[in-house]
């Protein structure tokens, strides 16, 4: 009896120091796992908003680039993380195509996270090197319709971005391209600048000044409506491919078992950042724009996060693109 009531007694302790350190956080600075090479489209998002939520903590929160294998080697870096609210993962809609696309996953994006809500939805863009000959995206089609596999396509690598935008675009007009997968959306883009390859589709955050600098040939934006940074560049839909229509979702997750007053307490602070000038403006800037406090929730990140796997898989299984 007396060896129970010890039992008891130690457990209310532990239960009521981790309630205490809960109520304290943070007391140190936070790490969020960006896994995805420095300079991207995620890493961009990531550290506007990590700085926005530094302010609001009152500690810094700091990123960390954990690039490789499609975002899943940072995600599962994140994921084996002690659930204490020190570490922290921003990653984009590979969150929910990673299921698919990798056979031997080692988490559970449903299962191994506590998700914290939603950042914004990035639009995508169609662009060439600028001296590709087609000049619509009618003549896009049309010319690789035509000539099918000569036609060069670039990403980021399996499971970036890019890489779920061709897969996409492949099925919406039924035709094939040649794809060169690179280690990261830099040297992709590189590359289309360049003229080593002919083309790529990747998020306004990495595409707007390229496009509105000359240095690519832009075809569609990915989207509904018109952007009001590219206002001549119309939609998919626009120019003929309604079922082309993809946004590059984020979201901010904990390791599964974050306490609830973390949680709680990274979702008000992460709605708080995005509503900072800062953030707004340079959003705005980068074609996109902060979500909706009604969004950036456990519950909606969750519920997108279960719809957009369901939506993906198939995709994906007809493509029968794969990785280990």
């Amino acid at each position: 009896m007396k060896a129970a009531a010890w039992f008891l007694a130690a457990a209310a302790f532990a239960g009521s120091v981790a309630v205490a350190e809960a109520q304290d956080y943070p007391t140190r600075p936070v790490t969020i796992i960006v896994p995805f090479s420095a300079g991207g489209p995620t890493d961009t998002v990531s550290r506007l908003v990590a700085e926005a939520m530094s302010k609001d903590l009152g500690q810094q929160v700091l990123i960390q680039n954990v690039g490789g294998a499609g975002g899943t080697l940072g995600a599962g870096q994140a994921a084996a993380a002690a659930p204490d609210g020190y570490t922290l993962l921003i990653h984009h809609i590979g969150m929910s195509t990673a299921p698919t696309l990798y056979r031997s996953l080692q988490f559970d994006p449903t299962q191994d996270f506590s998700p914290v809500g939603l950042i914004t939805a990035v639009p995508m863009t169609l662009v060439a090197r600028k001296d590709f000959e087609p000049n619509t995206l009618e003549e896009l089609v049309a010319y690789i319709k035509e000539n099918g596999e000569d036609v060069i396509y670039a990403n980021a690598g399996i499971g970036a971005a890019s890489h779920l935008c061709g897969m996409l675009f492949m099925s919406a007009m039924d035709a094939q391209m040649t794809t060169v997968p690179y280690q990261g959306t830099g040297p992709a883009m590189t590359d289309v600048i360049g003229g080593q390859v002919d083309m790529t589709c990747d998020q306004t955050t990495n595409t707007t000044s390229q496009i509105q600098g000359g240095e690519v040939k832009a075809y569609a934006v990915t989207t509904p409506e018109r952007l009001p940074t590219l206002p001549d560049l119309p939609t998919t839909a626009e120019a003929g491919l309604p079922d082309l229509d993809v946004t590059v979702w984020h979201g901010l997750y904990g390791p599964k078992g974050m306490p609830e007053e973390i949680v709680t307490k990274l979702t008000a602070s992460l709605q708080t950042a995005l509503k900072d000038e800062t953030v707004m403006q340079r959003f705005a800037e980068l074609g996109t724009e902060p979500v909706t406090d009604a969004e950036a929730t456990p519950e909606a990140l969750s519920e997108l996060l279960n719809a957009q796997i369901a939506q993906w898989k198939p995709i994906i299984e007809a493509a029968g693109v794969y990785a280990d």
